[in-house]
């Protein structure tokens, strides 16, 4: 699903109310405490949307890429931005990177409107090489349910897929077998509860917690070195005996 200029405006103005502030807020308090960016490192944000979350990671000192596939959205990006960040027009089922690119890749709120979302992830790990955040709504939450249940008219949530813990550690562990995941999640409380009952919401625990409606993954990748010389060592079955390589290629090369 691609955003068109309503729904573009519609969710930036949303931000700007005092209630979609404060949850905003929240959610990159526990993005940032999931994927601990560090200043230089390269980050995407696959699913840029307006540039909400490059903004946070541009602040944090991180050199910052975004990709998107609805061109009201990168424009707003672009605008927020400007020359602070590099821009592509694209999906996350096919990301025009190479591989260990990045040391972090971010997808939120993306896998929801996804047309693949194990290929998006696949592809995430593909351009990492240190590590992938995922941030999802939450299928098992109460704000989950009264969205899925389209119980307050038409919203952009109604085309959205909905995850749930379990299945999101299920689709990055068919990636990665046995990789170490950490979790947690936010937004417990019903929307308008949020003008009075802050203090509710972050006394709760937010780690290893599945009830809150935004729901954030953070895994590592294992650096994934190549080179050319893997395409033209195996149709000629050349044998490298040595860490040395082969004659006017490449710099280096891995043992056989």
């Amino acid at each position: 699903m691609i955003f068109d200029e309503e729904m573009t405006r519609s969710y930036d103005d949303w931000l700007q109310t005092p209630v979609g502030g404060y949850i905003d807020r929240r959610e990159k308090e526990l993005i940032l405490a999931l994927t601990m960016p560090k200043k230089g490192e390269r980050l995407l944000d696959v699913g840029c949307g307006t540039g909400e979350h490059l903004l946070l990671f541009r602040e944090r000192g991180c050199d910052v890429t975004g990709i998107e596939p609805s061109p009201f959205m990168l424009e707003i990006a672009r605008q927020k931005l400007g020359n602070r960040a590099d821009f592509h027009l694209g999906k996350a089922e096919d990301l025009p990177f190479s591989d260990n690119e990045f040391d972090i890749v971010t997808l939120i709120t993306t896998l929801e409107f996804a047309d693949d979302p194990e290929k998006a992830i696949t592809e995430a790990i593909r351009v990492s090489r240190d590590r992938v955040f995922l941030g999802v709504l939450n299928k098992c939450s109460l704000i989950g349910a009264q969205r899925r249940l389209k119980l307050f008219g038409p919203s952009v949530y109604h085309s959205a897929r909905f995850f749930h813990i379990v299945e999101l550690t299920a689709m990055v562990r068919n990636q990665l077998h046995g990789v170490r995941i950490q979790w947690g999640s936010v937004i417990f409380l019903p929307y308008g509860w949020y003008k009075f009952a802050g203090v509710m919401e972050e006394s709760l625990p937010v780690m290893k917690n599945p009830f809150g409606a935004f729901v954030g993954l953070s895994f590592p990748v294992t650096f994934r070195y190549k080179t050319i010389q893997d395409v033209i060592m195996k149709p000629f079955e050349i044998k490298v005996k040595s860490g040395y390589p082969v004659g006017g290629v490449v710099r280096r090369v891995k043992k056989w």
